[in-house]
């Protein structure tokens, strides 16, 4: 049996930074805490599909350039 290994990648302070914006303005714009935020950037979280969409129409780019699997 092949199973392939995935990891789930987060690109969200690449983008957030290019956009000006610090975790505490992500937040509130994303309608979260600042600490979600912060665990997104770690790796250490995995957002909901909603809370995704969100957070890809505040920085501007699609989702699937911020969340993905390698």
């Amino acid at each position: 049996m092949n199973e392939k290994i995935t990891t789930f990648k987060v690109k969200v302070r690449e983008f957030r930074v290019k956009k000006g914006l610090t975790q505490e303005e992500l937040a509130k714009r994303a309608g979260v805490r600042r600490e979600t935020i912060v665990f997104l950037e770690q790796g250490k979280y995995s957002p909901s599909l909603k809370l995704a969409l969100n957070i890809a129409q505040e920085l501007g780019v699609p989702i699937s350039k911020l969340f993905f699997l390698s």
